[in-house]
């Protein structure tokens, strides 16, 4: 990859800081790149902000925050679920200013029912985590409890999580506001870009993976495939995530499994 630049982007009510180790690996990987870890509005460092209950509106936030970092050049973008929503749009509107995409077990409107984008035997956790438990640590138990399979040690990690919530939360109108963007956004009618990687956990509990599959149809994008990881990919296997971007920056053209 030619572009230094590498912008992070989480998913639905999630935030920097739920990178974990990721971030740290990845450079150690690519230590000539330079990491922009970006929290979407509503989240993160951006609580205090009313969440867009559009993606383009997230687009715009993150590309101001971006040129306010003083990044000019095209950028790669390394984003999962609704964080790859927003990569997708950006690339849509904004081709030149990206060099590259990784998305990891996102859905598209249009490439996915309703319940292939969030599966139906999710909603009572869903539900209960956003409407009903009180506890912040109970809730994080149950987000993690859905997005991951392999992460060895969930209950200190939820402690670890509330603790962020406690610090930057995510308000329940925000996190409503950007479950309302993220079942809008459709796929755009024509590729948005040339230069994307599709990362799938065939093992993900939340986002059903024929939806990265039927991108990869659609646009010929690569696609590789964990066999075990849950949704949260980067959490459960970052090691393979590393690899799967340091082969495809070798053989981009090619499309394993």
């Amino acid at each position: 990859m030619k572009a230094r630049h590498w912008v992070l982007l989480r998913g639905l009510v999630r935030q920097h800081r739920h990178w974990e180790q990721f971030p740290q690996l990845f450079q150690q990987a690519f230590p000539e790149a330079e990491l922009h870890l970006l929290d979407l509005p509503g989240n993160g460092d951006l609580c205090h902000c009313a969440s867009p209950v559009h993606i383009r509106g997230m687009v715009d936030v993150t590309r101001t925050r971006l040129q306010a970092d003083g990044v000019r050049e095209p950028v790669n973008l390394l984003a999962i679920s609704l964080g790859g929503m927003v990569s997708i749009e950006w690339m849509k509107r904004y081709p030149d200013e990206i060099n590259a995409a990784v998305i990891i077990n996102s859905s598209l409107r249009g490439m996915g029912t309703l319940f292939d984008r969030l599966r139906p035997e999710n909603y009572p956790a869903i539900l209960k985590t956003f409407f009903l438990q009180r506890s912040i640590e109970a809730k994080e138990r149950l987000i993690l409890g859905i997005s991951s399979n392999l992460y060895p040690d969930k209950a200190q990690l939820a402690q670890t999580w509330a603790q962020y919530a406690s610090e930057q939360p995510t308000s329940t109108k925000n996190a409503v506001r950007q479950l309302l963007a993220a079942t809008r956004y459709r796929a755009p009618e024509q590729i948005p870009h040339n230069r994307v990687l599709l990362l799938k956990s065939i093992q993900d509990r939340l986002v059903n993976p024929v939806c990265t599959e039927r991108m990869a149809e659609q646009w010929g994008w690569p696609v590789r495939v964990h066999p075990q990881a849950g949704h949260d990919l980067p959490l459960d296997d970052a090691e393979w995530v590393i690899k799967q971007i340091q082969n495809w920056i070798l053989q981009p053209g090619k499309n394993v499994t």
